[in-house]
């Protein structure tokens, strides 16, 4: 069993498992920390951005003014934004059966995989990731194509000029593999790629496996995967979480009893007390209000926003904040906030029994009905007729690089009264802001994340008891900014085995059983003995058979009869001879017993050493050995043929014939 690891991202991960004949790539993630280093893409023209100078090196020999900008110290590439995507090279991604998708923010990268690879195999998915998924993917692709860059910045990434450069960009990995983002065509490619499951619904892999999604926690419609044969259990533990939000609850008891658990997608923020961070984020929330400012919280269409507004919806009137209003801008906003009241079987019981009232399970359809929630698909259109302020805004991206948030950051960032809260951990929002500076509103960092933590997995791991446990090398060390804190990482015995970008894992798990089925008309045949109380044993003769992963004993087939002639045939052709198979013998030959019966038959001079397998019999007057092992019994003698012939029916008298 082999395990590829194609990213570098813990909670973005693509790994590739090898098992019996089968090639699973479990989750695609795009890594999309990349687009840090670009400038923003903007809405509408930022006299600011286009005025910035361009970067030439100190000595002079570098001049990329054309492809790097400079903004408060750091430098920036003016190109349209890229992603570092899943290592292509490790091996040939076209030999890869299925994937397994454990959460939409883990198929990011499916169109790249799917469409680029000569991949022919399925995705799977659960109905929520896919819809969701596709949401998340057609905004990406909105706000790349809403503004579009003519020119494409390549010279940076020759080798010799980006060690010249400045941090960050100096120090980024695999620059000559990041892609620009890919088209609606081939999104809805991917995606009919994809055939929906439900949780705990069993799917066959050619006859060698069984794959089945388990409900983790996290978001809807996530799911951790079990891989199984008849004899091996391998658990995917990705994006899970224990605490009582709007999904299902994570299934813990079925990843019980697993020989591998490959374990990503921690939390983040393990300092972050998610409900803490809800609660300085309505603080933080009303304080601007109150002052006059507005609000704007860079965040995904899907996911904790629902958190977020169902937060809100309960704070809203005890802190008086009744009259503001508050929008969700996204090109797939209406679609988002559709999909969540829609998908009642993939929530918590809580909700589910709500649609049943009949009531929304989510408050924000009374936010939305009572006009406090407002959203629209951009700020074109309908939204600058309706926008006032002071107001709070929802958009995307968290990055601060494309999508609506680039206007609002541009229009907002200059008064100390507004306040940007980052709720989204995927970012560094020092990083984020950086082409902003120098900026007056405030910050406030709330990051949820409702992963699983250190103390949490720990326990879970203690609880389901796999016997490896294989993560990625960032869990098996506290962060480089806490380096005395071995609470942040996982202890464990044995330890789990690390993986990096790159790595190629022989997994410590070895095959020992494999089930082989035998035909009726075959065990009719067969005639047990029995070698002790309850221990049945029969010989088989049988013609192994083995057809998609499935083996079967079938009755050895007899010769067809020679039909008469004259010629005599050759000897190649004529049928195999059946031998009849020679007895099998069970049993243990008793020392005592055996040293009796040698004594009856005129052997006394007999001279017994104890081995660490059994017995060494010396027979002094014929100068022979006998051997009394467990698993077997050896006589040597010289060249005394009635002798050993003699002594092996003495041996045989004390073993069952089978």
């Amino acid at each position: 069993m082999k395990l590829y690891c194609l990213s570098g991202h813990p909670t973005l991960p693509c790994n590739v498992l090898k098992f019996k004949s089968t090639t699973i790539m479990l989750d695609c993630g795009l890594d999309t920390t990349s687009v840090l280093n670009f400038l923003p893409l903007p809405l509408v023209h930022s006299p600011r951005l286009s005025k910035l100078p361009g970067w030439v090196s100190k000595d002079a020999t570098v001049n990329l003014e054309k492809e790097l900008k400079e903004c408060a110290g750091r430098i920036f590439v003016d190109s349209q934004p890229e992603f570092c995507l899943p290592e292509k090279e490790l091996l040939d991604l076209s030999t890869i059966d299925v994937i397994l998708i454990s959460n939409y923010h883990c198929m990011m990268a499916l169109p790249y995989i799917t469409e680029h690879t000569g991949f022919t195999g399925t995705v799977y998915a659960t109905e929520p990731t896919l819809q969701i998924g596709r949401l998340l993917m057609e905004e990406l692709v909105n706000f790349m194509e809403r503004v579009p860059k003519a020119q494409s910045a390549t010279c940076w990434k020759n080798k010799d000029v980006q060690r010249t450069l400045p941090g960050p960009l100096k120090d980024a990995v695999e620059v000559w593999t990041w892609k620009r983002c890919y088209s609606m065509q081939e999104v809805n490619s991917a995606l009919s790629k994809v055939q929906l499951v439900g949780y705990s619904q069993k799917v066959e892999l050619f006859g060698a496996v069984q794959v089945s999604p388990l409900s983790s926690g996290y978001s809807l419609g996530s799911s951790n995967w079990l891989i199984q044969s008849h004899h091996e259990k391998v658990s995917y533990v990705s994006g899970s979480s224990l605490l009582t939000t709007h999904p299902q609850p994570m299934d813990q008891s079925s990843l019980k009893n697993s020989d591998v658990l490959i374990l990503t997608g921690l939390t983040q923020m393990p300092m972050a007390n998610p409900d803490g961070m809800l609660g300085d984020f309505c603080n933080n929330l009303a304080m601007t209000i109150r002052a006059g400012g507005n609000v704007l919280v860079p965040c995904y269409s899907s996911g904790v926003i629902y958190d977020l507004l169902e937060c809100l919806y309960q704070f809203i009137d005890n802190a008086n904040l009744g009259t503001t209003p508050f929008y969700f801008i996204s090109p797939v906003a209406n679609s988002s906030l559709e999909f969540s009241q829609i998908f009642a079987e993939w929530l918590c019981h809580n909700k589910q029994s709500k649609v049943y009232l009949p009531e929304p399970p989510f408050p924000h359809a009374e936010l939305i009905q009572t006009n406090k929630l407002k959203h629209y698909p951009s700020i074109h259109g309908d939204f600058s007729s309706e926008f006032r302020q002071p107001c709070v805004v929802f958009t995307g991206h968290p990055s601060l690089r494309f999508g609506d948030v680039v206007h609002f950051m541009e229009l907002w960032g200059k008064s100390s009264l507004n306040t940007i809260i980052f709720t989204e951990p995927d970012f560094c929002y020092i990083d984020a802001l950086a082409p902003y500076q120098p900026l007056a509103m405030k910050c406030v960092y709330c990051p949820i994340d409702t992963r699983l933590n250190f103390h949490q997995v720990s326990k879970l791991l203690k609880e389901v008891q796999p016997l490896h446990v294989v993560c990625p090398e960032q869990y098996t060390q506290p962060p480089p900014t806490q380096s005395h804190r071995a609470d942040l990482m996982l202890e464990l015995q044995p330890p789990p085995v690390p993986y990096r970008r790159c790595s190629v894992l022989n997994l410590p798990f070895r095959r020992r059983y494999e089930r082989v089925y035998i035909l009726p008309e075959l065990a009719n045949s067969l005639v047990p003995s029995e070698i002790k109380p309850g221990v049945s044993v029969a010989t088989v003769s049988a013609v192994l058979h083995s057809k998609d992963n499935k083996h079967t004993l079938q009755s050895v087939p007899k010769p067809p009869p020679v039909p008469p002639s004259k010629k005599r045939k050759r000897v190649l052709e004529e049928p195999p001879v059946v031998q009849t198979p020679k007895p099998l013998l069970s049993g243990a030959v008793p020392l005592e017993g055996f040293l009796a019966t040698l004594q009856k038959h005129g052997i006394t001079e007999v001279k017994v050493e104890e081995t660490a397998d059994g017995h060494i019999l010396h027979l002094q007057a014929e100068d022979t050995l006998i051997q009394l092992e467990e698993d077997g019994t050896h006589i040597v003698c010289n060249n005394n043929e009635p002798l050993r012939t003699t002594l092996r029916d003495l041996v045989l008298r004390f073993l069952q014939k089978l």
